[in-house]
């Protein structure tokens, strides 16, 4: 379900790859019958190509990971996170148009 550019994370490798990214990190929790999360995705994928090397994308499939999910308080998908060094920085519950992400973004690469 990944795009290019886009990681997918588990819980197992949630704390390596986004706690302690050297790069701020956009989290996308989602899950494959959720119709919103597809929605959006086109979305994150285009700000993982826009934001390459800038920033990472990941993806958590909140059905197969439910660890994280309820370690940040996840109720509603899609949830986005915005982690900067290792702390949620910002957050964006449900279906977003993409220049709301994209000024969210841009204050976190600021």
């Amino acid at each position: 379900m990944a795009g290019l550019g886009v990681l997918e994370v588990s819980d197992a490798t949630f704390d390596q790859e986004v706690l302690r990214s050297e790069q701020p990190v956009l989290v996308d929790f989602w899950a494959v019958w959720c119709g919103p999360c597809k929605a959006i995705a086109p979305i994150v994928d285009s700000i993982a190509a826009t934001y390459a090397g800038k920033l990472k994308v990941a993806k958590v499939n909140v059905d197969e990971n439910g660890a994280t999910p309820s370690r940040y308080g996840i109720r509603g998908i899609p949830a986005l996170l915005f982690f900067k060094g290792g702390k949620v920085a910002d957050q964006v519950v449900g279906y977003v148009p993409q220049d709301v992400i994209d000024e969210k973004v841009q204050k976190l690469l600021a």
